[in-house]
């Protein structure tokens, strides 16, 4: 197992249980894209969240959770040069799967794909 996916899972078991934190048997996948200060592109990652620089994964599952009904299927996230974007589908209540793209730098929505989005509405 590489030092990155050990770290994810130890950072997803210090998460406390509840529905939308629940992956068991779903695919949870961290992908950056791109340079990195550091030994580990997540370091550099933990970085910028800590300065304020991105905005914690957190932030945005508890947006989607306030706003939309469903499971965590895979969280994403992309860096292209300086720009950081998490991509996170989620399962729906009808088994139709997701996509929301967000601004890692503000937090902001930018693009939903996916079929019977209306259906997972709060």
């Amino acid at each position: 197992m590489s030092k990155i996916l050990r770290h994810f899972k130890k950072l997803l078991r210090s998460v406390p249980r509840g529905p939308r934190r629940n992956v068991t048997g779903l695919t949870l996948m961290l992908l950056l894209a791109g340079s990195a200060v550091g030994d580990q592109p997540w370091e550099s990652l933990h970085g910028e969240v800590h300065r304020g620089e991105v905005v914690p994964l957190d932030t945005i599952l508890d947006w989607l959770e306030a706003n939309y009904i469903g499971e965590v299927l895979e969280v994403e996230v992309e860096r292209e040069g300086g720009y950081v974007e998490y991509e996170i589908k989620l399962l729906g209540p009808q088994g139709q799967v997701v996509e929301f793209e967000f601004d890692g730098h503000n937090g902001q929505l930018m693009s939903i794909e996916g079929v019977r989005i209306n259906d997972m509405r709060r």
